[in-house]
C-alpha cells in the first residue's frame, strides 16, 4: 500500500472506532512512520509484564514483548485489550494492525476520561512525559 492509501485507510479505521482521524494518524506517524513491518523489542516490557506470566512458549513471550506495525501495538497489551490474533505477527497487516491499535487505544482513552493528552501517555507506557504533545503536534499534517 502506498503511504496515501495507508493514510485513508487510518482515517477510516479510526471513524469505524468512533476516533480522532488527525490522532489515529498522528499515532501512526509518530510509532512507525507509516512503515507497516515496524517491530521493537522491549525488554523491560517483556520483565516487567511478561515474566511474571510464566508462558510455556518463549515465542509466545517475546512476541508479546514487541510493539507491532504501523501503530506499534504491543503484543500482550492487545492480547489484554481483548484483540484475537492467531500470530501477533499479524499486527503488521495495515488493516489488522489498524484495527487493533484502535481498539488498544480507544481503551486508553477511556481510561483517561476523554483526556487526549493522558490517553496517550497510557498508549506509550507513560515513560516519555513529551509522548502527548508530539503526538498532538503532528495532527494538522492529516487534515
Amino acid at each position: 500500500m502506498t503511504r496515501d492509501e495507508l493514510i485513508a485507510l487510518a482515517k477510516q479505521t479510526a471513524t469505524a472506532h468512533q476516533l480522532d482521524p488527525l490522532l489515529v494518524c498522528a499515532v501512526v506517524e509518530q510509532e512507525s512512520s507509516w512503515n507497516p513491518f515496524a517491530i521493537r523489542y522491549e525488554p523491560a516490557f517483556y520483565g516487567k509484564y511478561i515474566v511474571p506470566l510464566n508462558l510455556k512458549s518463549a515465542t509466545d513471550a517475546q512476541a508479546r514483548s514487541f510493539s507491532w506495525g504501523l501503530m506499534q501495538t504491543m503484543g500482550q497489551v492487545a492480547i489484554e485489550t481483548g484483540v484475537v490474533l492467531k500470530f501477533l505477527s499479524e499486527l503488521c497487516d495495515p488493516y489488522v494492525g489498524l484495527n487493533a491499535g484502535c481498539t488498544v487505544l480507544k481503551a486508553k482513552l477511556a481510561r483517561a476520561n476523554g483526556d487526549v493528552a493522558k490517553g496517550l501517555l497510557y498508549w506509550n507506557g507513560g515513560g516519555n512525559a513529551y509522548y502527548p504533545s508530539e503526538v498532538m503536534a503532528r495532527m494538522d499534517k492529516y487534515r
